[in-house]
């Protein structure tokens, strides 16, 4: 890649990912990047990815690498070495003068204060803003004494206001763009001095990459649109067979708007660290624009959407996103995983939130708490307080302080403190409170009531004889039981 020449296109299916490092993988980004994936796996095709890092100021290494985890962790494997356009400017600039020298593009001298008095004129007609063309012709004389004034020319490209743009979208069907709804005659590169050619721009690179990439199929969102037309026009220009184009229907927040930052979680690490399986958000992108065929359920794997992925079910209409649906798919999912895989999950979580722990010592318990808590959670970061009461001094609600001041609950923990056999077993804890129910002559609520609040802080909880099992093992339950005595007191 980056020859001075363009390869001959191949009829693999090669499809691409390509997004900018100026900020986290976004949720839109890698919904884009899942349905590509889907279609290269079903057409036994490449998926590529290419980092568009030509915003010098606002790309960072760290965004970059965010974008690599994302898409590692989700499980959208590329299949070549990323391409990196930064990389690539000589093959830009190459193609551009290329361009100039066939009369297809041309240097614009307008200042901006120009630029902002013809859009003011065609505000004040009610005309849409557009470059009228104005510096198309000019005479080499005319562009001297332009350069003479030390004016700096971007590079624009010719657009024909007569001329028709159409293309069979793998989504929405015929779609249909007039020249003159283009914008006039577009920058393609920047202002620079005199002859040289300025940083190349979006519409321009993107063209040149795809082609020389060898991409038969251009998959992304339907916010794209209105640049296809224009990238349309440059593949003819530069002599290249154009790829297939589909734009697939965008994500949107509850009020029907694009999904943005301002709604607050949108990155692909912010779900991971919401305590989201990888499964989970790749099961519910995939459906955020898709219907499976039946009899394929709604929870499926990325393999299984690509065996049946095609856009004939890609919906044209945007996809609003839905937390509870999404907190569903992912509590099926750790519902169905093996307690040492959720116990994986988990440890990271619990560290996070300071609970200290040995992960090889501890790891029999804390399987045993993993299967404690997996059955009720929709998200992996809900166990952090579900199990604090395991980890962590226990602080008594308001509640729990209450029912310890009941008539008979310090009885029952006094009680329950003689009985305790050693070591305790979930049929023991059984027959110490049957012991005591009886020999104390106390309802069984006072004494279950009273147990869950000695030993969990609280008045609700996860099951209490796995919990007391669980405390037992870390020599906890007589701590919390006196602890208790003297709130009681």
């Amino acid at each position: 890649m980056g020859n001075a020449q363009f390869p001959i296109q191949l009829m693999t299916v090669r499809v691409r990912i390509a997004p900018s490092p100026t900020g986290n993988l976004h949720i839109g980004t890698a919904r884009t990047a899942v349905f590509n994936w889907l279609f290269a796996r079903h057409q036994g095709g490449k998926f590529i990815l290419r980092i568009e890092d030509t915003d010098l100021e606002r790309s960072k290494p760290e965004y970059t690498q965010n974008i690599f985890d994302g898409l590692t962790w989700l499980g959208l494997t590329w299949d070549e070495e990323p391409v990196y356009q930064t990389a690539r400017m000589s093959l830009y600039r190459e193609k551009i003068q290329q361009l100039l020298d066939r009369g297809l593009a041309y240097r614009a001298y307008d200042t901006p204060e120009e630029l902002d008095a013809m859009r003011e004129a065609q505000k004040a007609k009610n005309e849409a803003p557009r470059y009228d063309n104005r510096h198309r012709d000019l005479t080499s004389e005319q562009e001297a004494a332009y350069l003479a004034e030390g004016r700096k020319p971007v590079i624009r490209f010719k657009i024909e206001d007569d001329r028709e743009i159409s293309w069979t979208d793998l989504v929405r069907g015929t779609v249909t763009w007039k020249g003159r709804d283009l914008g006039g005659d577009m920058v393609i590169a920047r202002a620079a001095e005199g002859e040289d050619i300025g940083q190349p721009l979006y519409n321009f690179v993107v063209v040149v990459d795809d082609i020389d990439m060898q991409i038969s199929h251009v998959i992304r969102g339907e916010d794209h649109i209105g640049n296809t037309p224009k990238q349309i026009l440059l593949y003819e220009a530069l002599d290249a067979k154009l790829p297939e184009f589909g734009h697939t229907p965008l994500i949107l927040n509850q009020a029907g708007a694009k999904l943005s930052k301002r709604d607050g979680v949108t990155s692909i690490s912010d779900f991971k660290n919401m305590g989201y399986t990888a499964e989970a958000i790749a099961n519910y992108m995939t459906l955020l624009g898709w219907s499976p065929p039946e009899p394929m359920t709604e929870i499926f794997t990325l393999s299984e959407a690509a065996e049946k992925f095609g856009f004939d079910r890609v919906n044209k209409a945007g996809a609003k996103f839905d937390w509870d649906k999404l907190n569903w798919i992912n509590g099926q999912y750790i519902h169905a995983m093996p307690i040492p895989e959720v116990t994986d999950l988990l440890i990271p979580v619990w560290k996070s939130a300071g609970y200290v722990l040995d992960e090889k010592s501890d790891r029999a318990w804390l399987e045993q708490v993993a299967a404690l808590v997996a059955p009720s959670l929709s998200r992996l970061n809900e166990a952090v307080e579900m199990t604090r009461y395991l980890f962590q001094p226990v602080e008594f609600t308001e509640d729990a302080k209450a029912q310890m001041q009941q008539e008979g609950a310090s009885t029952a923990i006094k009680a329950i403190l003689e009985a305790m056999p050693s070591p305790l077993t979930e049929a023991a804890t059984q027959d110490v409170i049957k012991q005591v129910v009886k020999e104390q002559n106390l309802k069984k609520g006072v004494v279950m009531k009273s147990l869950r609040a000695a030993l969990t802080g609280a008045l609700q909880g996860p099951d209490l004889v796995q919990s007391w099992v669980l405390l037992n093992q870390k020599g906890l339950d007589r701590e919390r039981f006196e602890q208790a005595l003297s709130i009681a007191a």
